[in-house]
């Protein structure tokens, strides 16, 4: 089940469930879109995988399976993943 991070790790930006802007990756590192795109060509500065659409969990499962609430902010590694593009 994924974790569904509430924030972009470069950004901070809020990225709740319903969101159709959170970007992830096989590892659920999480972005928001314009940093996926803009900052990170689309890839994890983390693994170097692709990030793609993050799936929407349905509203009535999110009381049993709620999406997390652990914050990961790494601007650093967006920073340096921008650099190297």
């Amino acid at each position: 089940m994924l974790e569904l991070r509430p924030n972009c790790e470069c950004c901070n930006r809020d990225l709740p469930n319903e969101s159709p802007d959170a970007r992830i990756c096989t590892f659920e590192c999480t972005f928001c879109a314009a940093c996926a795109m803009d900052k990170l060509g689309n890839l994890c500065p983390n693994c170097g995988g692709e990030l793609v659409v993050r799936p929407r969990r349905p509203a009535e499962k999110l009381a049993k399976y709620p999406a997390s609430l652990t914050r990961i902010y790494k601007p650093s590694g967006c920073a340096q993943a921008s650099a190297t593009q």
